[in-house]
C-alpha cells in the first residue's frame, strides 16, 4: 500500500487581506494573525479550537493562511499544502508525473522547506517538508500548521 501524504494547510489569495480576514472571521469565526513584511505580509488563519499545546481539538481540521494575490509563484486560486518526508524526493516524483515545480524549495523559519508546483491540470499546490517528521504531532502557530503531519 502506498504511503499517504496528508493535506496540512490551505491558502487563500486576497486583493485585500484585511477584508478577506474579516470576512472569514465574521462569517465562520476563524481567528487571523497578520504577519509582517519579513513573512510576505502573510495572514495565519485558525479554523478550529486548539488545546493548551496549540493542537487542534477537532480531528481532521486544518488551519491555513491568506496571501496577497499575484505574489511570487502563487496562484490566484485557493491551494493546498501537502506534508512530505523528503521534499527533494517528491520534487522528482512531481516532475516525473508531469507537474511543473515552481522554483526552488524555500526554508520557512521554524516550519520547514516549502515549494509550490502546478499539477497537470494547472492547479497550483505546495509541498512542505516539516522540521518534524511526517507522522509526529505538532503545532507551528506562526504559520498556522496543525495536527498530525
Amino acid at each position: 500500500m502506498k504511503k499517504k501524504n496528508p493535506v496540512v494547510h490551505f491558502e487563500l489569495p486576497a486583493d485585500d487581506r484585511q477584508k478577506l480576514a474579516s470576512f472569514y472571521s465574521d462569517v465562520f469565526g476563524w481567528d487571523t494573525t497578520f504577519l509582517g513584511e519579513e513573512m510576505g505580509n502573510y495572514v495565519t488563519v485558525k479554523t478550529a479550537e486548539t488545546d493548551q499545546n496549540n493542537m487542534i481539538k477537532q480531528p481532521g481540521a486544518i488551519n491555513g493562511g491568506i496571501y496577497v494575490k499575484g505574489q511570487g509563484t502563487q496562484s490566484n486560486c485557493p491551494s493546498l499544502v501537502i506534508a512530505v518526508d523528503d521534499i527533494n524526493e517528491h520534487i522528482g516524483k512531481l516532475k516525473e508525473s508531469g507537474a511543473e515545480v515552481l522554483g526552488e524549495p524555500a526554508d520557512i523559519p521554524g516550519i520547514g522547506s516549502f515549494v509550490s508546483f502546478r499539477d497537470p491540470s494547472g492547479n497550483v499546490c505546495s509541498i512542505l517538508q516539516p522540521i518534524m517528521p511526517v507522522g509526529q504531532q505538532q503545532e507551528v502557530e506562526e504559520f498556522g500548521l496543525t495536527g498530525e503531519i
